[in-house]
Parts: structure tokens; sequence; C-alpha cells
């Protein structure tokens, strides 16, 4: 009775999450009029869609964005992977001086990063490029704390085993270490990755121009284009494809999160 009721809260739970994602594919199958009549008199048309890729430059958008989040997700693991281990396996000065530093980063608001950075890509040259929206996501506090954290629940003995086998520390760390981080890696970079692609002050910041802007502020801007009334079946088509990539990314990753590929790695 007891699992009953725990899975009939978690089924409640999920459809609270999932629910939104069906209203919104299916204000964006319906034409602005019809939102509000009965279910059973609307029709269902892709034609809000054809709408939002004639008003915007939507394929434009949502490249800059893939582009943009997958560069600094592969930036972010990698960083944090390298930085993490060293932080959890080697030994060297000032070791926990440098991570309490990393770990103060984590305090300071992102809004407080904001005019440093854009003055930073200014004297770069860097501003309405790639390297000004994807080079300050690619190093971070949390990711490195991550990885430390999991690196240092990492078994010593397959280490040593792989040393007596004649791997030095760098072959340990790719050979053996990182693949059987995959569920921390998974997760860094889900997490990355979504954070990424729903950033919206920083692009806003750094790009002027639509060849350069990505999806989270070419929306807004679309949104912004609105005078009069708003047109919910566009703008719910808009953040439709907006939502796709971050939903493929999760299914892609959850196995990942789900097995462990520690599980059988030491035999007694």
């Amino acid at each position: 009775m007891k699992k009953i009721f725990l899975y009939l809260v978690l089924i409640l739970l999920s459809l609270t999450m999932i629910l939104p994602f069906f209203v919104m594919f299916f204000i964006s199958l319906s034409g602005n009029e019809d939102i509000l009549k009965n279910i059973s008199s609307i029709n269902l048309s892709l034609f809000e869609y054809k709408n939002v890729f004639a008003s915007i430059p939507v394929i434009k958008y949502f490249l800059n964005s893939i582009i943009v989040a997958f560069f600094t997700t592969i930036g972010q693991v990698i960083t944090s992977a390298l930085a993490g281990y060293g932080f959890a396996r080697l030994h060297f000065k000032y070791k926990d001086i440098l991570f309490f530093i990393i770990i103060l980063t984590m305090m300071v608001p992102p809004q407080v990063n904001i005019v440093p950075l854009f003055y930073l890509m200014s004297k770069l040259g860097w501003i309405n490029s790639y390297q000004a929206l994807i080079v300050p996501g690619i190093f971070g506090g949390f990711g490195i704390y991550m990885m430390r954290q999991y690196f240092l629940s990492f078994s010593k003995e397959i280490e040593d085993a792989s040393k007596l086998d004649g791997c030095n520390e760098l072959q340990t760390f790719y050979k053996i270490a990182l693949p059987c981080a995959m569920p921390a890696i998974a997760t860094l970079s889900i997490f990355t990755f979504v954070m990424t692609w729903n950033s919206f002050m920083w692009p806003l910041i750094v790009t002027n121009s639509d060849s350069m802007r990505t999806l989270t502020v070419g929306l807004t801007i679309f949104k912004g284009s609105f005078r009069e009334i708003t047109m919910w079946g566009e703008l719910m088509a808009a953040s439709f494809i907006c939502a796709i990539p971050v939903i493929i990314v999760f299914l892609i990753g959850k196995k990942y999160l789900i097995n462990n590929p520690m599980n059988g790695a030491i035999k007694e």
C-alpha cells in the first residue's frame, strides 16, 4: 500500500512536469483565434510553425545555439574533468588554497561578472562572435567541484592496478578514471548544456546582429514584435522548437545517469 501511494505521488509529480509541454505543443498547433474555443472545434495544423520560420531566422538562431551549447559543454567537461582529477589525486603546493578560491567563485552572482567580462571581450575584439559566447562558459567552479568529489570517491585500487601495469598519471586519467566517471560527466554535460542553451543575458549583451543571436534572444525579439495582440500559437511554436534539443540531450544522457560503469570494475 505504501509503494502504491508512493507511485501515485511520483506519477502526479511527473504529470505536473510533462503536462505544460503537451499544452504548449497543442497550442502551437492551434490558430490564435482557436485557442479559447471548445477543444472539439479546434483545427490543428502546422500553420503557426510556418509563420515562425517566415517571421524570424529560426534556423540561424537554432544553429548558433547548438554551436554555442555544444562547444561550451565539451570545453566545460574537459577542463572540469582535468582540474577535478588534479585536485582529487595530485599533490602540489597551495592545492587547498586554490580549490578554496574556486569554491569562492561559485558564491559570486554571475551578474557581477558581466561588466568585467564584456570589457575583456571588447578588448579582445570578440564582441558579436562565437568566442565571446563560448569561452567564458568553458570554465566553471561547479564543474570542477563536482568532478573532484566524484574522483575522490573513485576506487584507489583501480588506479593502483593501472600503475602496476605501467600507466602514468595521464594514462590512468583518460584510460581508467575518465571512462568510469561517465555518470558525473553525463550529469555535468546535461547541466551545462541546459544552462548554456537557456542563457539569455550574456548572449543579449555580446551579440548585436541576427547572424550571431541565439534562439533565446531571438525568441524574445520575436515576442517583442507583437504589437496589439500576442500571437500565442506562434509564440508556443517557437517555444516548443526551443525546448526540443534540451529534451533530446536528456534522453541521450539519462542512461549514463542510471547505469554505473563502476559496477563490476573490482572483483573480490
